[in-house]
């Protein structure tokens, strides 16, 4: 692969997940107002509850397939015709999981049918991943991101005509089918015309082997997604759809600003790679370099958001929502520590540590379980929220010392910078809180303090101003 290869796929992608991510905001913001609390509660819950056991339905094969038939490609037809059969009766277990997990947990009639029908959605989600490996495998971004544009302008395009039409949390549910659906149709269309016409096999060999070797990727999901997933899964089951949707809609805005995250690593994991073996050290200065500049966007930006999350919350949910300003004043943190741990992951897996971070987030998940065990029955959602916070400054520290380990931690001059960050945003959010600026006027008020204080307090370097002219274009 070449260069403006790399940069083509990446700028496909990146578009994509700039449109999704805008899309998502608003069609986020009409259900949950749309809904109420109660009903966006168990919508919150079964998506997460599909979550967590979607990898049933792959066990890792999408991800063993991409690495496979990007090294042959003529071996995407045995492993495209044995995958979806295969695919198909994983699904099956899937669903029947799904069912039995909502009957133990004495779900109502609409929560396990609801419930059901994002478990069908959830198996069209992974066969469209499936091909999209193909697409992957052979370089071809641009078709899995205009699928992606397609399922995301149909979903949000669905979600309004359901809300018009007053169909409530079951048109709601469709909706999301519909466009899955409309998705996939147009995923077999492109991989039967410019890449392969499944043939169905039943080698049941085959199938072993690729049990097998999508293991340890089924295994890494697992704990991913129990990681971020669990707390809304054990929050219903303990406390209830009210406190659910209160969380759930906290959680949503949290999840559009990982935006950022998705982009950042789409560029420097690549290039994190190549520097680790061409030139350790300076794999290293990029690693300090990363959570400098993550931190001088997100610090500030959490700060903002502590003062003005009662405003942030009913500028987008509505008074029906007004507890979850509580919510966000804690959650808006693991945005701050999502990007740093992000860097350190990157480095870790651009060293060949790979298994370093899985074992990292199988502890993080288990410590997240415990906690929401211990928190969530006292404090609710806040307990759920602190519960977050805390797993992932414990991502934060083994990371860093799985970075010490191999030599890779970040310089010494971080400190200094990290605290330069911290006292400029606080002198910032001083300001804001002793104003009392509107929420829109203090966006730039806040931006330019920031900035003055940070020139006044030496937080930007040489290299800094260096990289700010040449983003600027000067």
């Amino acid at each position: 692969m070449d260069i403006r290869t790399i940069f083509a796929n990446m700028s496909w992608l990146a578009t994509s997940q700039i449109i999704t991510s805008i899309l998502a905001f608003f069609w986020t913001i009409f259900t949950a107002r749309y809904l109420g609390v109660n009903d966006y509660g168990i919508l919150g819950f079964v998506v997460s509850l599909s979550a967590m056991f979607a990898i049933i339905s792959d066990l890792g094969q999408s991800t063993h397939i991409v690495r496979s038939v990007s090294v042959d490609y003529s071996k995407a037809r045995d492993y495209l015709g044995n995958a979806i059969p295969f695919k198909s009766l994983l699904s099956v277990v899937y669903i029947l999981v799904i069912l039995f997990v909502l009957l133990i947990t004495d779900s109502s009639e609409i929560t396990i049918l609801i419930g059901l029908l994002f478990a069908f959605e959830s198996v069209i989600k992974n066969f469209c991943s499936l091909f999209y490996g193909v697409f992957q495998a052979h370089e071809k971004g641009s078709y899995q991101a205009i699928a992606n544009t397609i399922l995301n302008v149909l979903t949000f395009v669905f979600i309004i005509l359901a809300i018009y039409i007053d169909a409530g949390l079951w048109g709601i549910t469709w909706a999301y089918i519909f466009a899955n659906v409309a998705c996939i149709v147009y995923t077999v269309y492109i991989l039967c015309k410019h890449f392969e016409v499944p043939k169905i096999q039943f080698d049941f060999g085959f199938w072993k082997q690729l049990a097998i070797f999508g293991f340890p990727f089924a295994l890494t999901t697992i704990f991913y997604t129990i990681y971020y997933s669990i707390d809304i899964f054990m929050l219903n089951q303990i406390i209830g759809d009210f406190a659910t949707g209160i969380y759930n809609a906290t959680y949503k805005l949290i999840n559009v600003l990982t935006l950022f995250y998705s982009i950042y690593t789409a560029v420097f994991f690549p290039v994190m790679s190549k520097l680790y073996a061409k030139e350790k050290s300076m794999l290293k200065t990029t690693l300090s370099k990363s959570i400098k500049y993550l931190s001088l966007i997100t610090v500030p930006i959490a700060i903002w958001v502590m003062i003005y999350s009662p405003d942030i919350i009913q500028f987008i949910y509505g008074n029906q929502y007004a507890q979850a300003s509580i919510v966000l004043n804690v959650l808006i943190w693991t945005v701050v520590f999502l990007f740093i741990n992000g860097a350190a992951s990157n480095s870790l897996n651009a060293s060949h540590k790979e298994y370093s971070v899985t074992k990292i987030y199988v502890i993080a998940a288990i410590f997240n379980v415990i906690l929401n065990l211990i928190l969530i029955p006292e404090y609710s959602y806040i307990g759920a929220s602190v519960a977050t916070v805390l797993s992932e400054i414990l991502i934060f520290v083994l990371e860093i010392y799985a970075l010490h380990k191999l030599n890779l931690s970040p310089n010494k001059g971080l400190i200094a910078d990290t605290l330069k960050i911290v006292v400029a945003s606080i002198v910032m959010g001083s300001a804001l809180y002793f104003a009392h600026l509107s929420m829109w006027v203090a966006i730039p008020v806040a931006i330019i303090v920031y900035l003055v204080v940070g020139f006044v307090i030496k937080m930007f370097d040489n290299d800094d101003i260096y990289v700010i002219k040449q983003i600027i274009g000067r």
